[in-house]
């Protein structure tokens, strides 16, 4: 009971929230430019609870899946009337207010939450912002095949010119079984290839095998575990291991499977001086489910501030129209069926990882994956499919272009085809997570 908890509360709080942001964007607009607003409702099917004030019926209905503002003749199976309070009686101009508004509350609520975080906890590796050079290349993974070395630095990656690690990390998530294209630069050489990196995990996430040049510093410890043990502390730096450099965390994890529970001599710099310790790796678990590996048990350092609020918003900004660039990418490569549908989380994929930030430590990763969800809901909505806000958008744009209105059957044939769409895609992804589900749990 208690794990059905962690997984409902969670998803039900974010979701609930999210999808009452995205329709009161459409209810505010239209009530402003007076439109009658029949409904307000959380859910789909038979109404739960509610209570009306006005012309409008507040409600919450029995199908968790979604939301809705519904107006008077809106819908093209509606009884139209002269009405000028009907939603089809409006200037195209209002109606695009009203159906942009939705996903315009998402975007903004993903800009501005981040930004009150980035206010209060600002995180991220230091290596994320630097430029693309390589510390270590995987054994046998895509990049070591095509001869990428140590100390090379990506300054092209498909098609983008001196990405930092970033950019390079994005590209190559939505790129597994797809030819990648690069150019490094090696000492004066500047070298052009390709390579194809390959799906990993249950997301099916494109992995080429190579790895930022970052010091190995320590950050939280785990309790009970060797380093722990052996006397490490937060903010030590790993220097060797077994008489060799540490360039990258993965370096010394992949070190680690090799050596399996056989002690490791670690070389460290604490406050300017240098100590060794000798720790024993154990077999633990991995965040990754059904995962285990040798360890010693601590978290590489993370960089942690805060930011001023105009330096957050700017920095949220950013990083919303990086991932809303991804997101686009992400759709278009899976029209092209250039990435997998498994790469898509449907409600049950929403809910396991609500239920995972839920069990983390304070509200921070809770509220970014709130983050996360607000940007994806907003983006989603804008795409270009009749009955989502952007197929709206989309008729209207192709109205204004033909200086009139579609006919009422035509846009009924439409939306119900859409309809179906939405449906499958629907079955297909809940279908996704379920497999994702059972994969994960299998030894």
């Amino acid at each position: 009971m208690s794990q059905i908890f962690f997984y409902i509360v969670p998803v039900a709080v974010i979701l609930g929230f999210m999808i009452l942001i995205h329709e009161f964007g459409h209810y505010a607009v239209a009530k402003l430019l007076g439109v009658r607003v029949e409904q307000f409702a959380i859910g789909f099917g038979k109404r739960l609870i509610g209570f009306r004030k006005g012309e409008t019926d507040y409600r919450i209905n029995a199908i968790p899946l979604g939301g809705y503002v519904k107006m008077s003749g809106e819908n093209p199976m509606d009884s139209h009337t002269d009405d000028p309070r009907e939603f089809v009686n409006h200037p195209r101009w209002h109606r695009f207010l009203i159906a942009i508004a939705g996903p315009t509350m998402n975007i903004a609520l993903a800009v501005f939450l981040l930004a009150g975080i980035y206010m209060v906890h600002y995180e991220f590796p230091t290596y994320k912002d630097q430029p693309a050079v390589v510390g270590y290349v995987k054994a046998d993974s895509p990049a070591a095949k095509v001869g990428i070395e140590p100390g090379d630095r990506i300054t092209k990656i498909d098609g983008d010119q001196n990405p930092t690690w970033d950019d390079v990390e994005m590209k190559e998530v939505l790129s597994a079984n797809q030819p990648l294209s690069y150019s490094i630069q090696r000492g004066t050489q500047t070298i052009q290839g390709s390579l194809t990196p390959v799906p990993v995990t249950t997301d099916q996430a494109g992995f080429a095998g190579w790895y930022a040049n970052e010091p190995v510093i320590l950050g939280n410890l785990e309790p009970g575990m060797p380093a722990e043990k052996v006397g490490l502390k937060t903010g030590d730096k790993i220097l060797t291991m077994d008489g060799q450099p540490v360039p990258s965390i993965k370096a010394m994890i992949d070190r680690l499977q090799q050596t399996g529970s056989k002690p490791v001599h670690l070389e460290i710099e604490r406050n300017g001086q240098v100590f060794t310790f000798d720790a024993k790796p154990v077999l633990a678990d991995t965040p990754e489910p059904n995962e285990k590996r040798y360890r010693l048990g601590f978290a590489p350092q993370l960089k942690i501030g805060r930011l001023p609020f105009l330096s957050a918003l700017g920095e949220s900004v950013t990083v919303n129209r990086r991932y809303s660039v991804l997101l686009l990418q992400l759709v278009g490569k899976l029209v092209q069926h250039k990435v997998s549908i498994k790469a898509v989380s449907g409600p049950i994929g929403i809910a396991q990882q609500a239920a995972a930030a839920a069990k983390e430590k304070g509200w921070i990763p809770l509220l970014v994956l709130t983050v996360i969800i607000s940007l994806n809901l907003g983006i989603f909505n804008l795409l270009p499919i009749p009955i989502m806000d952007g197929g709206v958008i989309l008729l209207l744009f192709i109205e204004g272009l033909m200086r009139r209105d579609i006919s009422m059957p035509i846009k009924e044939r439409i939306y119900q085809a859409a309809f179906v769409f939405l449906v499958l895609f629907a079955a297909m992804v809940i279908y996704n997570d379920i497999a994702k589900t059972i994969a994960q749990r299998l030894p």
